[in-house]
């Protein structure tokens, strides 16, 4: 009876200490590409966290900060070929995510507004309907599950800040999705990977810049 006791300690030590490193390592390698301003070095942390993902490949969270990786990557790069390509990769790691959470949940309904949004980036013209259609649905979505998740507001605040006035749009037209946001990112700690936190910094530079007006 004492060395199952034993075994059975030491075998959560070892499922302890493996968790630890996932974290570890993927809390180190999204803070690199998060705080980046390098496209070359952003790239370069996305190929770690697909090693990662690779490696944890149970953890649906490293799915997660992959697909949301590749989503950035897309509305960084040029080449509308590429931003797609980035996007379809976001999509397959989103898709992975949810398969392992059984469900979606109100970060994965955000990261697929996040996608939708980038998607409709690649060709506004041609994509508005579609994809931004699928952006407020993922995001009313989203809301149901959890009307406290700051990414929502903070994405719905970058859509109306990059429309056009004429369209409903611009810095005035953002203001309050900003500000809704502020308060709602403030009472997050940011000192656990496992649940997203990213968006405060850019919240808040968005919330300056409406503030100041046009």
């Amino acid at each position: 009876m004492k060395n199952i006791i034993l075994t059975g300690a030491m075998a959560l030590t070892v499922m302890t200490a493996q968790a630890q490193d996932f974290k570890a390592a993927l809390d180190n390698t999204f803070t690199a590409f998060d705080t980046s301003t390098s496209f070359d070095v952003k790239v370069q942390q996305s190929n770690k966290l697909t090693l990662i993902a690779k490696k944890w490949d149970n953890e649906w969270v490293t799915h997660y900060y992959l697909a949301f990786s590749k989503a950035v990557l897309s509305y960084l790069e040029k080449d509308p070929g590429k931003r797609d390509a980035y996007l379809d990769e976001a999509d397959k790691e989103k898709d992975e995510a949810v398969s392992i959470l059984k469900k979606e949940n109100d970060e994965t309904y955000v990261l697929g507004a996040l996608i939708a949004n980038a998607r409709l980036a690649v060709d506004p013209m041609q994509r508005w309907q579609k994809y931004g259609a699928t952006f407020s649905s993922d995001l009313e979505s989203a809301k149901a599950l959890n009307p406290d998740n700051p990414r929502m507001y903070y994405l719905q605040g970058i859509a109306k800040f990059h429309t056009p006035k004429a369209y409903g749009g611009g810095k005035a037209a953002a203001l309050p999705y900003f500000e809704k946001a502020q308060p709602l990112f403030a009472k997050e700690t940011g000192n656990d990977i496992t649940k997203p936190h990213w968006g405060k910094e850019k919240n808040s530079d968005f919330l300056t810049q409406c503030k100041q007006g046009d």
